[in-house]
């Protein structure tokens, strides 16, 4: 027997439904509820209507999204405002409300305290790190040039540099 193919919801009320259950798994941007109210079968319009109701209930808001987004990124694994935004925008977030929400949460802690942390913690996971590595890792993570320099210092002194 194989699957029996479900129709898409009809009335607004099933669309708000498929929605919120969407929504109760995790926390969600207007972009991915918009793709997934898309892949089920709505009309932009009802994908529009659904976002905007959403909205309005404060189910949706992206600003806030971002904001516990990157608190939580953060405390799991420091990254560079480079590497935020593009994490962010990769998510649906929208330019401006990315760059706000970046500028928010770095103003609490300033990039080279996260370089630091975020090569501490790869430290731990590995016996040893080279420069090379570190430089590699901080640029892959987001990290400006001149961070990646202070940074190499303060771990690795004067002489990491020229490694």
């Amino acid at each position: 027997m194989g699957a029996k193919k479900r129709t898409p919801p009809s009335s607004p009320e099933e669309w708000m439904h498929l929605a919120v259950r969407y929504l109760a798994r995790w926390d969600r941007t207007v972009a991915q509820v918009e793709q997934f109210l898309l892949s089920k079968g709505a009309s932009a319009t009802q994908a529009k209507q659904t976002i905007s109701r959403l909205s309005d209930l404060r189910y949706l808001d992206d600003r806030a999204y971002a904001g516990r987004w990157i608190e939580s990124r953060l405390t799991r694994q420091p990254m560079g405002r480079e590497r935020l935004l593009a994490k962010l925008q990769s998510r649906g977030i929208g330019e401006a409300v990315a760059e706000r929400a970046v500028q928010e949460a770095l103003r609490e802690i300033d990039e080279d305290t996260l370089a630091r942390q975020a090569l501490k913690g790869w430290q731990r996971k590995r016996q040893r790190v080279t420069v090379s590595q570190a430089v590699r890792l901080l640029r892959q993570w987001g990290f400006e040039e001149e961070t990646i320099e202070r940074t190499i210092r303060a771990c690795f002194g004067h002489e990491g540099l020229e490694s």
